[in-house]
């Protein structure tokens, strides 16, 4: 039962009348945003940038430094996610136009039926997820999740429930949500993983092998499981545009193959596979490195997949370039309101990282006299809900627990960075630019978004700790 040992709050260092300031206004702020949403039926844009203002202000920041941490942090967003979510759009077009993603639905449909089609999602996720982020998965599967809903509503009905026809959507797309999300928090190589890693000093291929072990129970539990509740309270209702653009039917008489399909969707994924392998097995300054990691850059692994789409879904099918042109400007039309909103959430997420609350509500968990697993967990959660980032809460997470740790031999190190990567997982909300990202794309209202995407990343943070916790009795 080695991670179980106490840890006396005596070193923590001491809280403050600031401290206390600084939860108070992350509170009120997220409560603000909310309430702007919901009852005033503000656009979540603006709606988040009065809270980001309002919430440094209060804080104590000055004017200017306040709008610059929310300009820095929706540059932040947009620079990374923004590029990411215009060549995956322009990837997910050419796969519907060409009947790619009718092909891939029809395979899956009629191997899986109704009955099993989240579990086949949960696992397509979990294996697209190895080596992707979180966005970049979701950019890439929408097509084939709106596909299939569409496909499983055509061949069985809408299944009944308070969602009518759109639970399906819902009925798939939470099971593929929860394999990326779940991978994306705990399992090597994605970058939280591997920073908790790092600091706690684990072992990375125990790590691995026991992320694996938890990841399997915690998809199964949040992602079909839950699926099947949470499709009968909620309603998801995708933007009309966007599904029209993901699932049109093939104009074309000779639609690619599903291996051709499957390929050309899984050529990122590949790319970016080989360069993790790369930085596992080449020294830094290796030639051949320098190339993989080149390729293997997220934006730039989309784009050779958007190159070679304009062949597999286009050239190859007899689509002419002018077409092919005009496709692609066409297809980012509806992505244009999302990447707004999506902003406006890294610049909130962004003021309040710069206010320090993730200090304070640091500094409140070392106040407590809890297991080694337990603090990590809870530092975790803590920092997670003040700030929004999954990678912020596991990099201060891991800092604070690493001395922890240190003077704690018989605790089991890997297992200490899964109770980090968990609790940086815990209740995904509006300060989270992945809320927005689930909220406009499956067009769910935010009460609605809370009760599916929001529980289920507080599910898988719970079941996964549940987990966590039953392993360190038997390693």
């Amino acid at each position: 039962m080695r991670g179980l040992a106490v840890v006396a709050a005596a070193s923590a260092p001491p809280w403050t009348a600031h401290d206390t300031r600084l939860i108070l206004c992350a509170a009120a702020a997220v409560a603000l945003v909310v309430l702007l949403v919901v009852r005033a039926r503000l656009h979540a844009f603006p709606a988040l940038m009065i809270g980001s203002l309002l919430m440094g202000l209060a804080a104590g920041e000055a004017p200017n430094a306040v709008a610059t941490s929310f300009e820095n942090g929706v540059g932040g967003v947009l620079g990374n996610v923004g590029v990411v979510l215009a060549l995956g759009t322009m990837l997910g077009r050419l796969l519907a136009d060409s009947g790619g993603a009718d092909r891939i639905a029809e395979t899956l449909v009629s191997h899986s039926g109704r009955r099993l089609a989240p579990w086949a999602m949960a696992l397509i996720a979990m294996i697209i997820g190895i080596p992707l982020f979180f966005e970049i998965g979701v950019v890439l599967l929408i097509p084939v999740i709106f596909t299939v809903a569409r496909r499983l509503e055509a061949e069985y009905g809408d299944g009944g429930g308070a969602a009518g026809v759109h639970n399906t959507y819902l009925l798939v797309g939470l099971p593929a949500l929860a394999g990326l999300s779940v991978l994306h928090g705990l399992v090597p190589p994605h970058p939280g993983p591997l920073i908790a890693i790092a600091a706690v000093k684990a072992s990375l291929g125990t790590t691995l092998l026991y992320g694996l072990i938890v990841a399997i129970p915690t998809v199964a539990i949040s992602g079909p499981l839950f699926a099947l509740v949470a499709a009968r309270w909620a309603q998801a209702r995708p933007p009309v545009r966007l599904v029209e653009q993901m699932t049109r039917e093939t104009r074309v008489e000779n639609p690619p193959g599903f291996a051709v399909t499957l390929g050309t969707v899984l050529l990122p994924v590949a790319l970016m596979l080989v360069r993790t392998v790369a930085d596992l097995q080449l020294r830094s300054g290796d030639p051949v490195r320098k190339w993989c990691d080149f390729i293997g850059e997220p934006i730039v692994a989309l784009l050779i997949a958007v190159l070679v789409a304009l062949y597999t879904f286009g050239v190859a099918r007899g689509v002419d370039r002018r077409s092919l042109g005009t496709l692609l400007g066409d297809s980012l039309a509806p992505a244009a309101s999302i990447l707004l909103i999506i902003g406006s959430g890294g610049g909130f997420k962004q003021v309040l990282i710069d206010s320090g609350i993730g200090g304070a509500l640091a500094t409140a968990a070392q106040h407590t006299s809890l297991s080694v697993l337990l603090l990590a967990w809870l530092v975790a959660v803590l920092i997670r809900l003040a700030t929004g980032s999954a990678t912020v809460a596991t990099v201060t997470a891991a800092g604070i627990i690493a001395p922890v740790v240190a003077a704690s031999p018989t605790t089991n190190r890997a297992l200490v960075a899964l109770a980090i990567g968990t609790g940086s997982l815990f209740l995904s909300h509006v300060n989270d630019a992945g809320f927005w990202l689930i909220n406009q794309y499956f067009g769910m209202s935010v009460r609605d978004t809370f009760t599916t995407w929001s529980a289920m990343e507080t599910l898988i943070s719970v079941v996964g700790m549940g987990c966590v916790l039953a392993l360190s009795t038997v390693v």
